[in-house]
């Protein structure tokens, strides 16, 4: 069995001072020729958000606050997985495997972990409970690069398998949004194999997802409801507008990732422009979050310059996304009303057992971010059905 290392978070002096230095350097463009963000973040809050990053920006406050969750590395399929794994006072908690997406990390989690791991600091039941592991994807955070080709969703679906088996956990849930999604699905479909064919019956047992992957069925083309209709504008919009960020990074993310490694500028407007587009926002990022916490984010790219890593997931794994086999496990959805894709019901249930959905009445893409009363209530009682 590998070992698990302890890890703390420390970044350099001199990286954070490199960061300033950088961000006072910046090479600016020409303001944008419209009145909003449709040709991209606009300069004068681009310029703001990297001006307050220089100069109001406490990291080592940021990190402090961060290194107050139990972190871990250990070597899984050859390759060197960071992962937050809070373990909840309640002995009989519920093991929980949270993953996140792009352009987002474990920060994402950082007002959830406490509510699930501790239900009765916060308004739950004991019976509530979770002990809950954040992993940080291959290539994003203070995970590993694969320096090879491979790593793509199902192989790491395979590797959270594993770190959950290593940590003792022989009967888990998974939850995940974005990439997130993708991998849980993954999770499920392998644990559904193995029980259909006779195999163990250890592992996952039920999963979640605030964005369900479901492709709509013959009678919502032929006779498409009014809840079709807005899911087909939807996707026609953000086919449209909305997917130039996923065409460069799976085709190209090594181009893209010397502007991300090198400006910090470039990684802000990068990350911050799809918080912008895909939470629920009122049209501006810090309706609903603060900068310190939009900066987090960045930071855990900035710091580990996980700029093009980040981004080969798409050149792996992004054409196959969605495809595969039914999940037969319990599955949750908790739908977003600002969700990327909003995905109707009837088009999930060819791809999931929904045991349980939940519309939402706000909220976007980073769901457990934005809103983590809602998320942590959704995956509280989703879970209670399955303990």
């Amino acid at each position: 069995m590998s070992e698990i290392a302890p890890f703390h978070i420390s970044v350099t002096d001199d990286d954070l001072a490199d960061l300033t230095r950088r961000l006072s350097g910046t090479r600016w463009p020409e303001a944008e020729c419209v009145e909003d963000w449709s040709q991209g973040m606009p300069l004068d809050y681009t310029r703001e958000l990297a001006r307050y990053w220089a100069q109001d920006y406490d990291w080592r406050a940021r990190e402090a606050a961060l290194n107050g969750f139990s972190q871990f590395t250990t070597a899984v399929d050859g390759l060197d997985i960071h992962f937050i794994h809070q373990r909840s006072p309640h002995e009989d908690a519920l093991p929980l495997l949270i993953t996140h997406g792009w352009p987002g990390s474990v920060v994402e989690f950082a007002k959830v972990i406490g509510p699930l791991t501790d239900p009765t600091a916060h308004g739950g039941r004991p019976e509530d409970a979770f002990h809950v592991v954040c992993p940080s994807l291959p290539g994003y955070g203070f995970s590993g690069k694969p320096a090879s080709t491979g790593w793509g969703v199902q192989r790491i679906a395979r590797a959270w398998d594993t770190l959950m088996g290593r940590l003792g956990y022989t009967r888990y849930g998974a939850q995940g949004g974005d990439w997130g999604a993708a991998v849980t699905t993954q999770i499920g479909r392998n644990a559904g194999g193995r029980i259909r064919s006779g195999g163990d019956i250890s592992g996952c047992a039920a999963i979640h997802t605030n964005m369900p992957i479901g492709r709509p069925p013959a009678a919502s083309l032929e006779s498409p409801t009014a809840e079709d209709i807005e899911a087909f504008a939807a996707m026609k919009d953000h086919r449209k507008w909305g997917t130039g960020y996923s065409k460069q990074q799976s085709t190209r993310p090594q181009t893209l990732g010397y502007g991300l490694v090198d400006s910090p500028v470039a990684q802000l407007a990068w990350i911050v422009e799809k918080f912008w587009a895909w939470s629920d926002c009122d049209g501006h990022p810090e309706n609903v979050l603060t900068r310190d916490e939009l900066l987090d984010n960045v930071m855990l790219y900035w710091i580990t310059r996980t700029g093009a890593s980040a981004a080969r997931l798409y050149w792996e794994s992004f054409t196959s996304f969605g495809a595969g086999e039914r999940v037969e496990l319990p599955t949750g959805v908790a739908a977003f009303p600002k969700e990327i894709l909003r995905t109707p019901r009837s088009w999930c249930e060819n791809a999931y057992n929904i045991t349980h959905w939940t519309n939402m009445p706000r909220g976007g893409h980073f769901a457990a971010f934005e809103q983590p009363e809602l998320f942590v209530d959704d995956v509280r009682t989703f879970f209670s059905t399955v303990r």
